[in-house]
């Protein structure tokens, strides 16, 4: 298991584009994060991820997201492009989260997010949102097209 940021220093080209995929629409990150429900079956939900130069990151709002995290820790992310001609260009992450339980890091982690949403200040609710950081053991990009040093097809990586 690896942070993003070890990630970054092993793969720079394959890091830059898996994080391009996930920040496609924008200044938000967009995917599905696939977790394991307590009768062992999967869980998909839709998170905005948020990436800085150490890590992968999200706040999980109470809910069986969070639950399923806490209990079993392992996670699939999916990020792909829309709209054509690129809709099937796509990155998946397998690994680990945890818990961040280091208030500097939520506090920076909350002044990222507020800027890359292009708010002002949090929300109602946000005191509850943990914050979770998503440790990598594997990585698999799909490009239609060769794109930033990497060729066309599938490019995987694991720790």
């Amino acid at each position: 298991m690896v942070t993003w940021g070890e990630f970054t220093r092993s793969c720079p080209e394959l890091a830059r584009v898996a994080r391009e995929l996930i920040y496609d629409n924008g200044k938000i990150g967009l995917g599905f994060l696939a977790t394991v429900r307590p009768d062992g079956g999967p869980r998909v939900h839709p998170i905005c991820p948020l990436i800085n130069e150490d890590g992968l990151f999200g706040f999980i709002v109470p809910g069986p997201k969070r639950q399923d995290l806490r209990r079993d820790a392992r996670y699939a992310l999916h990020s792909e492009t829309c709209p054509p001609p690129r809709h099937d260009d796509g990155l998946y992450v397998t690994g680990r989260a945890a818990l961040v339980g280091d208030p500097r890091v939520r506090g920076a982690m909350a002044r990222q997010l507020l800027v890359e949403r292009g708010a002002e200040e949090h929300w109602p609710g946000f005191e509850t949102e943990e914050l979770f950081e998503f440790e990598l053991s594997h990585c698999l990009v799909t490009l239609t097209e060769a794109r930033d040093g990497l060729p066309a097809g599938n490019t995987t990586w694991t720790a």
